[in-house]
């Protein structure tokens, strides 16, 4: 009996030691606000119905794709995938726009690093209407 004991706190110290050399992406607003003024302001801004190349995206966070800013014409693929921007549609779609949702009409490449994406969808969080 205490060498099944024995054995199975050495799996689970195995386990916690193997989940801690997964890299965490925190999430920094502030760094993300850096990030999206450097990446994503020269088409996007925050002011509500004042859109440039891309929509404002003034509270996207929580609302369904290709409806946010009313006064954009969103392209049809985004309009009817079906996705509602949470932290999770975000980061998909800002890895790669385009191979997320085939027929967008955003030519960004995407945010390859996965804490770039984490900031800037924590600083997206943070913008209400």
């Amino acid at each position: 009996m205490r060498l099944n004991f024995v054995a199975a706190l050495g799996s689970a110290a195995l386990a916690i030691g193997l989940l801690s050399a997964i890299p965490v992406h925190a999430q920094d607003a502030d760094a993300g606000k850096v990030t999206f003024k450097q990446k994503c302001s020269m088409c996007h801004n925050l002011t509500p119905g004042a859109h440039g190349i891309g929509p404002s995206l003034l509270g996207v966070v929580g609302s369904k794709a290709g409806t946010n800013d009313a006064a954009f014409h969103y392209s049809d693929a985004l309009k009817n995938s079906g996705k509602t921007w949470d932290a999770a549609s975000l980061d998909v779609y800002l890895t790669n726009p385009r191979a997320d949702i085939p027929g967008v009409k955003m030519t960004f490449v995407g945010l390859p690093a996965a804490t770039d994406r984490a900031n800037v969808i924590a600083f997206l969080s943070t913008l209400k209407k």
